[in-house]
C-alpha cells in the first residue's frame, strides 16, 4: 500500500493563494503520474491537475491559467500552486498516483485529503 501524504490546505481570502504539497515513497514516484483531484460538497470528484514522470500535465479547464502542478524529483514531492482562488474552489484536494490519465479509474492510489475553503 502507498501511502501519500499531502499538506498546505487551509482557509484563503478569494483572489488569494495557497500551495498544496504532496509527499510520495519513492518506490511510486519515478514511473507514475501524479495528480490531484477534488472534491466539494454534493459534487462529483473532479481532476484538477495531473503530471507524468516526464513532466507533461493535463489541467481541468475550471483552473487553466490559475493553478500550476510542478513536481520536484529530488524530494519526491508535487506541488499544485493555486492562484487567484476563487469560492468555487472550495473542496477537499486529494493527492492521487497511477498512470498518467484524466480517468479516475486509472488511479492506483489516493491521498486521505486536504481541505481548502476560499472565502469571499
Amino acid at each position: 500500500q502507498v501511502q501519500l501524504l499531502e499538506s498546505g490546505g487551509g482557509l484563503v481570502q478569494a483572489g488569494g493563494s495557497l500551495r498544496l504539497s504532496c509527499a510520495v515513497p519513492g518506490s511510486s514516484f519515478d514511473d507514475k503520474g501524479i495528480g490531484w483531484y477534488r472534491q466539494a460538497p454534493g459534487k462529483q470528484r473532479e481532476m484538477v491537475a495531473i503530471i507524468s514522470s516526464v513532466g507533461s500535465t493535463v489541467y481541468a479547464d475550471s483552473v487553466k491559467g490559475r493553478f500550476t502542478i510542478s513536481r520536484d524529483n529530488a524530494k519526491n514531492t508535487v506541488y499544485l500552486q493555486m492562484d487567484n482562488l476563487k469560492t468555487e474552489d472550495t473542496a477537499v484536494y486529494f493527492c492521487t498516483a497511477g498512470v498518467y490519465s484524466t480517468d479516475p479509474e486509472q488511479v492506483d492510489y489516493w491521498g486521505p485529503g486536504t481541505q481548502v475553503t476560499v472565502s469571499s
